[in-house]
């Protein structure tokens, strides 16, 4: 049995857009708590948890990703 190196490849790079998107999705859901009475608030909040749920299926995704590469697709 052996790796398929370009999955493993597109695997990590998933894994580092969870990643990034781990960090920005809290810091955005952050901004948008801390300026409550700004027009903008809804849309900044709706924007975070739209990356926070990006950033859950980013992450499953990444994961079978690499475990594709090194088992291989039924």
């Amino acid at each position: 049995m052996k790796t398929n190196r370009e999955l493993l490849l597109k695997g990590i790079k998933f894994l580092g857009y969870t990643v990034a998107l781990m960090f920005t999705a809290p810091f955005t859901i952050y901004q948008a708590f801390k300026n409550d009475g700004h027009p903008l608030y809804l849309p900044v909040l709706i924007l975070g948890f739209i990356l926070a749920v990006g950033a859950i299926f980013m992450g499953f995704r990444s994961i079978k990703t690499i475990m594709d590469a090194f088992f291989g697709k039924k």
